[in-house]
């Protein structure tokens, strides 16, 4: 895998989001944290499906600090069965990426 990595995840507000990525940052789980909403999502739940509004954080970090991301993220989300995925960056700015490690440290 990748040595940089963006976590994705989707929560129900924006303030939701904003405390998501917030809190991933200042505990040195991320560099840094995109949040993209509104979104529309559309997706089966409880055998129904369903359409709503939510907002997307992308945390960027370090492959070693993915474990405790997902950790943080599933403790304090408010979703039952939070989406918590992760892609590897597989290239870009060597002075972003190294900058991507040193805050995660």
């Amino acid at each position: 895998m990748s040595d940089h990595i963006i976590v994705t995840t989707t929560t129900d507000s924006e303030d939701a989001a904003r405390n998501l990525a917030a809190q991933a940052v200042a505990d040195k789980l991320g560099a840094c944290a995109q949040i993209v909403g509104p979104i529309t999502s559309v997706y089966s739940w409880e055998g129904r499906v369903r359409i709503d509004s939510e907002w997307r954080v992308e945390v960027k970090t370090a492959a070693d600090r993915v474990p405790d991301l997902v950790a943080l993220l599933k403790s304090v989300h408010s979703y039952d069965v939070p989406e918590i995925i992760a892609v590897p960056i597989e290239g870009g700015s060597a002075e972003y990426l190294d900058w991507l490690v040193a805050e995660t440290r």
